[in-house]
């Protein structure tokens, strides 16, 4: 799944090629200016929306709960706020304990659809508009998850880390602010965030007009063994092979390669002590053809190393796409530690293929969500919930519309729509895990924004032009 904490944004490789450099660069937005709560850009204040009579920071400072803070914004035309909405960690007892949840805002005009970005992770501060966004000309809401980033309540305790909790965490949110915005509403993010867009909907149906996720998988279980057959059957046959010899042949070179593993960690300022560093070297070569089709794909079959290539090379080839030190360290465990519960308790994992590599695994079977929780799992994982969603999705859900990379391994456990429910499923052509609309067919593309005219009654933008560049292999688990 794939986001970049806010911990790893600024934490440079030192031995990055300087062509990666300078798309990394472009990747990550200048931070901002510190906050001016009641000094708005001048630029912005002068665009705004003159049919306003009170000002936007006035009207959101009156919202109970929330508190508003804002920032200078280098979009013409908009606003930039950050945004902190009192929560209860228990839906179920309002009164009980409570958390802030962060929120980032994009504003152009309180009657401009609202583009409400769900994220399965934390929200940068750095407010990047989403090209959905700049289609429609709206406002954007990011909102962070709980347990994430700013918004974890103490103690950090999981028994309210579920699916249940996060969408009433939304669906508060937007009762607070569908007063202010009274435009309408859609909701839209990518991987774990598409994830969480979906079970918000099927909470709560009626909260925003139109969903729009992109490469939001379905699972089953924590290991799904579907995931198998996806790996074994997408790309070119020859393509998958070299990778099952590659694989092979870093574990046969184990010792050769775990000094590498010592290298890698220093050039990122990070370690590996919560698997150790022979286990986690062996999940990355374990998981390297998931990470291969999800991040690199059919382009980089012709670069291959052979499996004789030095061991530096062959090292440095399943890192491009495993990131050991982006992955398996001990910070990113750290950070997506509440995913990997998640994961192990609702929200499902797939299961990495071992059948080749019989006699080559020091810990076969333990590449599973739990072992990176950072509590112990003690509960079932909880079959059922997964399948109602899945069940509402196919039979009951009105205007939602998924876009899967064709070679994204993610895209091996789709949801299933149907079009009388004006609802619909696309794929990108040889596409991967950065699938969304702007990578679409022509005719593909031109559906969906003519559905999205229909359902938020606005004409978006066709030649909409995507300034920001697609993300690097840095940004793992980044939602756009």
């Amino acid at each position: 799944m794939f986001i970049m904490t806010k911990k790893r944004t600024f934490r440079w490789k030192s031995t990055l090629a300087a062509p990666a450099l300078a798309l990394l660069l472009q990747t990550v937005a200048p931070p901002e200016a510190s906050a001016t709560p009641h000094n708005p850009n001048p630029q912005t204040l002068a665009s705004r929306n003159a049919s306003e009579p009170t000002d936007i920071l006035v009207q959101l400072s009156a919202v109970p709960g929330l508190s508003v803070t804002e920032q200078v914004s280098r979009i013409p035309g908009t606003r930039i706020f950050h945004l902190r909405l009192e929560q209860p960690v228990d839906h179920r007892d309002p009164e009980g304990r409570r958390f802030s949840q962060f929120m980032t805002l994009l504003h152009r005009s309180t009657t401009a659809p609202m583009v409400m970005i769900t994220s399965g992770y934390a929200v940068v501060p750095i407010v990047r508009e989403t090209p959905l966004t700049g289609m429609l000309q709206g406002n954007q809401l990011y909102v962070e998850h709980r347990f994430f980033g700013e918004s974890i309540p103490q103690p950090a305790t999981y028994e309210h880390l579920n699916i249940q909790q996060a969408a009433s965490d939304i669906h508060r949110v937007v009762e607070a602010l569908k007063p202010v915005y009274t435009g309408k509403w859609v909701s839209s993010a990518t991987s774990k965030g598409g994830m969480t867009g979906v079970y918000h909907r099927y909470f709560y149906p009626d909260d925003v007009v139109a969903t729009l996720a992109n490469g939001a998988p379905s699972n089953h279980g924590p290991s799904d063994e579907r995931y198998v057959h996806f790996i074994d059957t997408v790309g070119d046959a020859a393509c998958r092979e070299q990778l099952r010899e590659i694989q092979k042949a870093a574990l046969r070179r184990r010792e050769e390669m775990l000094p590498l593993m010592a290298e890698t960690a220093e050039d990122w300022s990070t370690s590996f002590h919560w698997l150790g560093v022979d286990r986690a070297f062996e999940f990355g070569v374990l998981e390297f053809p998931f990470y291969f089709w999800q991040m690199l794909g059919l382009p980089s079959c012709s670069k291959l190393p052979s499996p004789d290539a030095p061991a530096a090379e062959l090292f440095a080839f399943i890192d491009s796409a495993s990131a050991f030190a982006l992955s398996f360290d001990d910070l990113s465990i750290e950070y997506y530690g509440p995913y990997y519960y998640q994961a192990a308790t609702q929200l499902g994992a797939p299961l990495y293929d071992e059948s080749h590599l019989q006699g080559l695994l020091h810990y076969p079977g333990e590449d599973v969500p739990s072992i990176y929780s950072p509590v112990p799992v003690t509960q079932p994982f909880e079959y059922s919930i997964m399948r109602k969603v899945e069940n509402w999705v196919r039979k009951d859900a009105q205007r939602m519309i998924f876009i899967y990379g064709q070679n994204d391994p993610w895209s091996a456990r789709p949801f299933e729509v149907r079009e009388r429910n004006d609802s619909y499923r696309f794929y990108v052509p040889d596409g991967d895990h950065t699938a969304n609309i702007t990578q679409l067919t022509e005719a593909d593309r031109q559906f969906v924004l003519d559905r999205l005219s229909t359902w938020l009654g606005v004409e978006p933008a066709t030649a909409y032009v995507v300034t920001e560049p697609p993300p690097s292999r840095l940004f793992r688990r980044a939602e756009q």
